[in-house]
């Protein structure tokens, strides 16, 4: 078994070549990691597709879309040597992506690559999104044949809001993970937990793996749904027992802390927010007519949703309180104050928050607000302020 590392930055393919698919080995195991999300995770389509083989484009799922781009990029490199990949561990954390992949060699298992391949067709308007395989496998019974898949799967444009739709791909439309191999490294975390300074987020992040729906690509986000229709955002609880209800499965995503990654069509998802807005209705008369809110709202929802909360839809991992994103190390963690345009530095964030904190109300700590009366009062300038001599801004015309 051969074991390779690379960390890709724009020369992904030559390097993986280099590395790895000269090399005479039967099988190994290859671990990548890039940090180029601007390109993989961005709107740079056409660099993603001439360092990566594929087109991106900014969606919510862009984390996921970028790992799946990934692997479709290490497929076809190894398809050039009759060889495939079995993803073993795929995850998008912090700033990066990394993967786990075992390469076999075999040609009969090469032909069935197209098959794992998908284009994806995404609405600009609403977010729906719709995966076109390149292939697929009809079995004769004894034996499968491989041919060209059919489509596409949408129309001239969206069936729910009528925008037209972007063409990102190709990517890997297979599972990302292997299961099993996830479930011993679990286990391996949890007997010795002592092992990994990070074994905390470690096992917080393979217990939201092994939740992941594994066949289903890509996710939605619920903030972006409630968005679309300008209406609030019903509880992640709440819409995952609506799908729960109405039949479905549904799952999070280690890749983002809102996703809804589910089976259930576009059109159930738009029906249950349809139901939602029953429930917390929008003002329409301020929609615009073409605005991908109005069209979906126009339509009355087939489905009639219900949002009772079920004791399945928590899930495991979101019970035992497990440490599935990254935290920021201390408070008021990030970006700190700009330097001062003379040199020096300025203020903190917080110092800052302080000083403006209720600097135009009457603090309780005796101040009796008279250091206001050197500002001129905005009323007093229209002409509509009431307060007379109890106002305590300035009510002194300045002199010409």
């Amino acid at each position: 078994l051969l074991v390779c590392s690379l960390s890709a930055l724009g020369m992904f393919g030559r390097s993986v070549d280099l590395h790895f698919f000269y090399n005479l080995t039967p099988t190994g195991l290859l671990c990548v990691t890039c940090t180029d999300m601007a390109v993989l995770a961005g709107k740079l389509g056409e660099t993603c597709y001439s360092k990566y083989g594929g087109v991106s484009i900014g969606t919510t799922c862009c984390h996921e879309m970028a790992l799946r781009i990934i692997l479709h990029s290490l497929d076809l490199r190894a398809n050039c040597y009759q060889r495939y990949i079995v993803p073993l561990l795929s995850v998008s954390v912090d700033f990066y992506i990394r993967v786990f992949v075992r390469v076999f060699s075999g040609r009969s298992k090469v032909k069935a690559s197209a098959s794992k391949q998908g284009l994806v067709y995404n609405c600009v308007g609403c977010g729906s999104f719709h995966i076109q395989r390149l292939g697929k496998m009809v079995s004769d019974g004894k034996n499968f044949n491989h041919k060209a898949a059919c489509g596409p799967p949408v129309g001239p444009s969206c069936e729910h809001c009528h925008q037209h739709h972007q063409l990102a791909g190709p990517m890997w439309a297979a599972p990302l993970h292997d299961l099993g191999f996830v479930q011993r490294v679990l286990s391996a975390v949890e007997s010795n937990p002592g092992r990994f300074q990070t074994n905390q987020r470690i096992q917080g992040i393979l217990s939201m793996v092994m939740e992941e729906l594994p066949d289903v690509p890509l996710y939605y986000t619920l903030d972006k749904l409630s968005k679309t229709i300008h209406s609030n955002s019903p509880s992640l609880l709440q819409f995952r027992s609506a799908l729960l209800h109405a039949g479905y499965q549904v799952s999070l995503s280690h890749a983002c802390k809102n996703a809804i990654k589910t089976d259930a069509p576009s059109s159930v998802l738009w029906d249950i927010m349809r139901c939602w807005e029953q429930l917390n209705p929008v003002k329409r008369e301020r929609l615009s007519e073409s605005s991908p809110a109005a069209h979906i709202l126009s339509v009355e929802p087939k489905l009639q949703a219900s949002f009772t909360v079920r004791a399945d839809a928590n899930p495991k991992s979101r019970k035992q309180k497990l440490r599935r994103f990254q935290m920021n190390p201390e408070p008021f963690w990030g970006p700190k104050s700009r330097a001062k345009a003379g040199g020096g530095i300025s203020s903190c964030l917080q110092e800052k928050r302080k000083l403006h904190q209720n600097k135009r109300k009457v603090c309780a700590e005796g101040n009796d607000g008279s250091h206001l009366k050197n500002f001129p009062c905005k009323r007093f300038r229209q002409g509509d302020c009431t307060l007379g001599d109890k106002c305590c801004y300035s009510h002194e015309t300045q002199k010409e």
